[in-house]
C-alpha cells in the first residue's frame, strides 16, 4: 500500500515566520528574531543548528546561496558563497588515472574550499543586528552538550562504513550526539571570524588532508560574493534566482515555459504532470554544456532561446529531448521577519555526508561539489585551478509587479530542485494553493541511472520517478505519452525537502515546512 504523506497545516502569521527541515534550528532562529535579531540572523542561526544537527544534509564543510529581500528595493540581495577548486587542482591528473568524469567520493579532487562560513559572515557584515556570538550561540550549545540524532542522520550514517568518531556507537533515533569539533570551529568563527576558521584548525587540516591540492593561499580568497540577482516574469509575478554556477535558471526558464503551455486547472490530471514534465525537459536537456561559472544566466532565460522550445512541446507526447550522456542532499530554509525582509538560503554537502572525507582536526566532513566540474578537455566547466563548478543549489525568490515580497521557497534534491520549484510555483502561483497542500502534495522528478547528478547525461535519458500517493492517472497518462515511468516511495529524499513562506497582500506570512523532512518544522512569531 502506498504510504501518503499527511499535509501539514499552513501556519499564518502577522509577524515573523521561519520554515527549516529540523524543529531544533526552527527554533534556534524564532529565538534570534525575539532577541531582535534579523531575518538573516535568524537563517544564519538555523544553518548554524543545521550544521550540527544535520551533517548528513549540510555543514560548514560545503556550500551557501541566499537571496535577501529588503522591503523598497527593486531586487533582492543575492550571496554566492560556492567554494573554488584549490591551486593544486590538475584534471590532466585525473585524465592519466583513466577517469572521464569526477571521482564521487574520498578524493579530494572533489572538495573544492568549502564556502559555507564565509557566506555567513558576509550575511551577518551586510545585513546582521545581533552579535555572532548570539547568532551561533544555540549551534555551539547543542556541539558541545548534544543533540538527538533524527531518523534521517541515522538511516543517512548506515551507509558510510567508516564515518568518524562523532557517530561511532549511533544506532537508533533519539540517541545524544556530541561533536567537539564543530564547536570548536563555531567558537573560532566567533572569536576570530574568517581567519578562525580557514585560517585555523579547519584551514590546517584542510591543507594536510588535500596533499598538494590546497594551499594557504587558496583559504586566504574569500569563497563569498554579491553578485546580480536573475530573474523572470510568470503568473503576474517575477520569480527571483541566483545566476550561474548556480542551475537556478532552469526554475525560470521552465516556469516560463509552463505559464504559456495549456496547463488544466486540476494537476491530479495527468495533462499537468506531462506539460510540466516537458516544460523541464525542455529547458534543462543541455545543462551540461552550457552550466558553468561564467555562463551568461540572463542569456540563458531570453525568451528569444526558449520559444524555439515552447514550439516543441506537446500535449500528446514526450519530445525527443536531445541526450548529452548526472539525488544529491542539501538543506533549504526561509525566514520573513516582522519588518518583511526574507531570506531564501541553501547550503549542501553535495551528496550525503559529501565526499566521506574528513578535515581531521575538527571532524568536520567535506562536501564533493567538484562532481559538478566535467574532465572533458576543453570544455567550460572543466576542473581546474580557482574554478567553481555547475551547482545544483538554486534557492528561489518571488516578489509582485510592485516589488513586494511575495514568497521566500527552496528545496533539497540534488538536480531535481528546479523541477521541485517548477511544481510548488505552478500550485503556488497559477493554482492559487496555499503552502501545506502545496508542499505535500505529490511530485515526479527526472532522475538518470544513478547518484541524482547524472539526470542529464545518462545515456538513456531521464526516467520520470513518481512519488507514491500521485494521481493514479499520472502512470497511466505520462506512459501513454511516452514517458519511461517509476514509482519512488513518498518521504523519499529524492522528492526534496521543501519549504515556503508566502506574504500575501494584507501582509500576513502563511508558510508550511515539508513533511518528508520528518522532523521539520514552521513556527511563527
Amino acid at each position: 500500500m502506498a504510504r501518503r504523506l499527511v499535509p501539514p497545516s499552513t501556519l499564518h502569521s502577522t509577524g515573523a515566520l521561519v520554515c527549516t527541515a529540523d524543529h531544533l534550528a526552527t527554533g534556534a532562529a524564532v529565538g534570534a528574531l525575539a532577541r531582535g535579531g534579523s531575518a538573516v540572523d535568524a537563517a544564519i542561526a538555523a544553518n548554524g543548528v543545521l550544521a550540527v544537527t544535520a551533517p548528513h544534509l549540510c555543514g560548514m564543510g560545503g556550500d551557501l546561496f541566499a537571496l535577501v529581500h529588503e522591503p523598497g528595493l527593486a531586487q533582492p540581495a543575492v550571496l554566492n558563497a560556492s567554494g573554488r577548486a584549490g591551486s593544486g587542482a590538475d584534471p590532466d591528473r585525473l585524465r592519466a588515472r583513466g577517469l572521464v568524469e569526477m571521482p564521487f567520493r574520498r578524493d579530494v579532487a572533489s572538495v573544492p574550499v568549502p564556502g559555507c562560513v564565509d557566506g555567513w559572515l558576509a550575511l551577518h557584515e551586510r545585513f546582521g543586528r545581533l552579535e555572532l556570538g548570539d547568532v551561533l550561540g544555540r549551534a555551539i550549545h547543542l556541539a558541545e552538550s548534544g543533540f538527538p540524532a533524527s531518523p534521517l542522520l541515522v538511516g543517512a550514517l548506515a551507509l558510510w562504513e567508516d564515518h568518524p568518531v562523532d557517530y561511532a556507537r549511533l544506532v537508533r533515533t533519539g540517541q545524544r550526539v556530541v561533536r567537539p569539533g564543530a564547536a570548536t570551529a563555531l567558537r573560532a568563527v566567533v572569536g576570530q571570524g574568517r581567519e578562525g576558521f580557514y585560517g585555523g584548525e579547519f584551514g590546517q587540516g584542510l591543507v594536510e588532508l588535500g596533499a598538494g591540492e590546497f594551499t594557504e593561499g587558496d583559504l586566504e580568497r574569500p569563497q563569498a560574493e554579491w553578485v546580480d540577482a536573475l530573474g523572470i516574469d510568470v503568473w503576474g509575478h517575477r520569480v527571483w534566482t541566483v545566476p550561474p554556477n548556480s542551475q537556478g535558471y532552469l526554475t525560470l526558464a521552465s516556469a516560463w515555459l509552463a505559464e504559456r503551455l495549456p496547463l488544466p486547472d486540476d494537476p491530479d490530471d495527468p495533462l499537468w504532470a506531462h506539460l510540466l514534465i516537458e516544460a523541464a525537459s525542455a529547458a534543462g536537456h543541455d545543462r551540461p554544456e552550457v552550466l558553468h561559472e561564467r555562463a551568461d544566466g540572463a542569456a540563458l532565460v531570453d525568451p528569444d532561446r526558449l520559444r524555439d522550445r515552447l514550439s516543441s512541446v506537446t500535449a500528446e507526447r514526450a519530445g525527443p529531448w536531445p541526450r548529452h550522456g548526472r539525488a544529491g542532499d542539501t538543506t533549504y530554509l526561509c525566514v520573513v521577519d516582522a519588518e518583511g525582509m526574507g531570506v531564501s538560503l541553501i547550503q549542501s554537502n553535495a551528496a550525503g555526508f559529501g565526499s566521506w572525507l574528513v578535515e581531521p582536526r575538527t571532524g568536520i566532513n567535506l562536501h564533493n561539489r567538484g562532481v559538478g566540474f566535467s574532465l572533458e578537455a576543453g570544455q567550460p566547466a572543466e576542473y581546474g585551478p580557482g574554478r567553481r563548478p555547475p551547482h545544483t543549489l538554486s534557492p528561489a525568490l518571488v516578489t509582485t509587479p510592485d516589488g513586494r515580497l511575495r514568497a521566500v521557497l527552496g528545496t533539497q534534491g540534488g538536480d531535481a530542485q528546479p523541477q521541485i520549484l517548477l511544481q510548488l510555483l505552478t500550485r503556488l502561483l497559477a493554482g492559487g494553493e496555499s503552502p501545506g497542500p502545496a508542499v505535500a502534495a505529490p511530485r515526479w522528478v527526472l532522475e538518470g541511472a544513478g547518484r541524482g547528478f547524472d539526470t542529464w547525461t545518462a545515456a538513456a535519458g531521464p526516467t520520470v520517478t513518481v512519488e507514491d500517493g500521485a494521481p493514479p492517472g499520472w502512470h497511466r497518462g505520462l506512459e501513454a505519452r511516452g514517458h519511461r515511468v517509476r514509482s519512488g516511495p513518498a518521504f523519499d529524499h529524492r522528492f526534496g525537502h521543501a519549504h515556503v513562506v508566502v506574504v500575501g497582500d494584507d501582509g500576513v506570512r502563511s508558510g508550511a515546512a515539508d513533511p518528508r523532512a520528518r522532523i521539520g518544522a514552521a513556527l511563527g512569531l
